[in-house]
């Protein structure tokens, strides 16, 4: 389980550190950071698929997703005595991402490159990495340290360099992943890449979702639900179909869900009181599709280490969100889940649960800071230095 999160420099987020527990709910008015949060976290995620830079391209470079206001802002600026204006730098230009767990820690360090002739001249470079054990960073549980192009291990007492010639576009994780040279990092990858992120399903009239597939077993839901009757009977079959059918139930007193087979292709089938058959999925309203796509979703038989929902409401009446909150709860014991939403009812849902963890964020002076989270109310971290 993460215990912390940490983000410098990505957007609003100049200087983040959010404490985490089982079940996290993220809030705060439009425009506060929640999006930013949640996409860094992502960021994070793609360190371990080799693809953190080309994310950042898909912002739009580095650049443009770096803290675009000054480094410090004074006490004399807040007060506005003086304008918010840039000075000298003290440091250099970072995009820091990290967190901290049971076991390990990570944290990666994204600068400006340097000038070369390449065409690829804008990428940003990995200046640092580290891989820790415990709570927080120190000298002494640095288990793997990479400063530019270079990788070493901890073996004992001593050190042991891995690599020397490591490419600066990509993450330790596509580079360094040996069970034998650096255990800790191919463990960590394979921890970061069962993170499962949902936010995408579709539910519009040429949903998937709503036409027959073809169905294999499917313990894991995709991202945008095209395989919903097959995960569903996955479910049943291996997974706890008694879990299914009661959170229906909850959501749709009386209604019962059925999946059909024929040509090998797999179809939803919901059958509620006073209806004198049951209904395809293509007759199903959007709010009542999606909420069967969070159900089968958060019954996954192959829970993940982390799933983070954005913004599951979308679509649903306002009746259901009670319901909706006991099905993340649930969900909780088997996963750790963080949910990024503003929908008032799910929220206070959601907080009446004893292991919630809110996060309301706010914004200050253009900088995103989580309300009431003071100097020595955050949990300790320390970035690794270049």
């Amino acid at each position: 389980m993460l215990t912390t999160l940490a983000i410098a420099n990505y957007r609003s987020l100049r200087e983040l550190v959010v404490p985490m527990a089982r079940l996290n709910v993220v809030t705060g008015a439009n425009g506060s950071g929640k999006s930013n949060l949640y996409r860094a976290l992502r960021l994070l995620a793609e360190t371990a698929q080799g693809g953190v830079v080309p994310a950042l391209a898909r912002e739009g470079g580095l650049q443009s997703t770096l803290w675009a206001g000054p480094e410090t802002i004074s006490a004399r600026m807040k007060r506005g005595e003086v304008p918010i204006q840039g000075g000298p730098r003290n440091e250099p230009m970072a995009l820091r991402l990290g967190f901290a767990g049971d076991e390990y820690g990570y944290a990666i360090d994204l600068g400006l490159p340097t000038p070369s002739r390449s065409m690829f001249g804008d990428d940003p470079q990995i200046k640092r990495e580290a891989i820790w054990s415990g709570p927080f960073l120190r000298s002494s549980n640095l288990l793997v340290d990479r400063r530019g192009a270079m990788a070493r291990v901890r073996d004992g007492r001593s050190w042991r360099v891995a690599a020397e010639h490591l490419s600066s576009f990509e993450s330790l994780f596509a580079q360094l992943a040996d069970p034998r040279a650096a255990p800790e990092v191919l463990s960590l990858r394979e921890t970061i890449r069962g993170w499962r992120f949902y936010d995408h399903f579709r539910s519009d009239t040429r949903a998937p979702a709503r036409q027959p597939q073809l169905g294999t077993r499917t313990p894991v839901l995709s991202h945008d639900g095209r395989d919903l009757a097959a995960a569903w009977q996955t479910i049943v079959e291996i997974g706890d179909p008694r879990a299914l059918a009661a959170a229906v139930d909850d959501a749709f007193p009386g209604a019962q869900v059925a999946v059909i087979g024929e040509g090998g292709r797999f179809a939803l089938e919901f059958s509620q009181h006073g209806l004198l058959r049951p209904l395809s999925a293509a007759e199903l309203s959007d709010g009542t599709l999606r909420y069967l796509l969070w159900i089968a979703a958060l019954h996954t038989p192959r829970p993940p280490p982390l799933m983070v929902l954005n913004e599951p409401e979308t679509s649903l009446h306002p009746d259901l969100l009670p319901a909706l909150a006991r099905l993340i709860a649930h969900a909780s014991r088997r996963s750790q889940v963080w949910v990024v939403s503003h929908a008032s009812r799910l929220i206070s849902a959601l907080e009446e649960e004893p292991e919630c963890n809110s996060v309301h964020l706010h914004k200050e002076f253009s900088q995103t800071a989580i309300v009431g989270q003071g100097m020595l109310d955050a949990p300790a971290w320390y970035w690794p230095e270049r």
